[in-house]
């Protein structure tokens, strides 16, 4: 996932996933909010069959594409490992990267097996227990905050002030996941959710261009390191100024995408959801007033 090309590819899909999501549980909300129920993924109810899986297909899909360019197609030698089978010290990070792509591919395989048919996609149904899909999903992040957390690259300077901070996205969506396993029926935590899994790819997509000359911060370049290429800065003043500005970056992206779904959420509630639904606090007064007078003169009748 080195460099700007892997980390913008796998920023991308996070994205897609995340909006796909969001959008989902808006329309979802704003058509029945009293029945409304958490899910894992979503269905595209446009197509029938298999196609209805898109999203879980993706995922598998992308995960599989993933793994197999970090440790073959990418490899000068096609594979990852030395010629007496162990793993030298440079690739241990194509491992790392992979093995959390693959507990992403396992919850989305684990999600797609447990769909008992239901059309608003989910991990309803069968025998196993509901919320099954919720757990994986929360242990593949979970594993993905691990191996960042513990990453053989070591990252540090104003690398590893970009990577703490997406370890903060990664914790969210590691909560959220199993807070919904307690509130299957909390709109707010499966909102955060989705956008914390926006906001990861949205992150990742800025990371790699940490690794674009012409983006690198003032008094810092790019070199080539032990691990790879990364990001060296000329003194203590502009390392700092460096890590200040990617917390701002941070601030900044987290505001406008926070903003951009209250919008969407406000939107599709005044324009697309049951009237009868929402109901102002005047009208329900008044309401209560007309039922109360039409009792009193039932009563008045006998």
């Amino acid at each position: 996932m080195g460099g700007f090309m892997g980390h913008f590819l796998v920023g991308i899909g996070f994205v897609l996933i995340g909006l796909w999501q969001s959008m989902n549980i808006i329309c979802s909300f704003a058509r029945d909010p009293w029945n409304f129920k958490t899910r894992s993924w979503f269905a595209v109810n446009a197509f029938k069959g298999k196609l209805r899986y898109m999203e879980l297909y993706a995922i598998m899909g992308g995960s599989l594409l993933f793994m197999a360019s970090e440790l073959f197609i990418l490899r000068e030698k096609h594979h990852p490992l030395d010629d007496d089978l162990t793993i030298p010290l440079k690739n241990l990070k194509y491992f790392e990267h992979s093995t959390m792509t693959l507990f992403l591919f396992l919850y989305a395989l684990l999600a797609r097996l447990l769909d008992a048919g239901d059309q608003d996609g989910g991990d309803e149904g069968g025998i196993l227990p509901n919320g099954l899909a919720h757990l994986m999903g929360a242990l593949a992040f979970s594993q993905e905050l691990l191996l960042f957390h513990l990453h053989s690259t070591e990252h540090v300077g104003v690398e590893g002030h970009y990577h703490w901070l997406l370890q903060l996205v990664i914790l969210v969506c590691v909560l959220c996941m199993l807070m919904e396993l307690s509130w299957p029926r909390s709109f707010l935590v499966v909102f955060v959710r989705t956008l914390a899994i926006t906001f990861q790819g949205v992150w990742l997509i800025q990371l790699g261009f940490l690794f674009v000359p012409f983006f690198a911060p003032k008094g810092c370049e790019l070199t080539e390191g032990p691990h790879g290429r990364m990001v060296v800065c000329d003194s203590d003043d502009a390392i700092i100024r460096a890590k200040a500005l990617a917390t701002l970056q941070f601030s900044w992206y987290l505001a406008a995408l926070v903003s951009s779904a209250l919008l969407a959420l406000a939107y599709v509630i005044r324009h697309y959801a049951t009237a009868r639904k929402y109901h102002t606090i005047d009208a329900v007064v008044e309401e209560c007033g007309k039922q109360k007078k039409v009792h009193e003169q039932m009563l008045s009748s006998y």
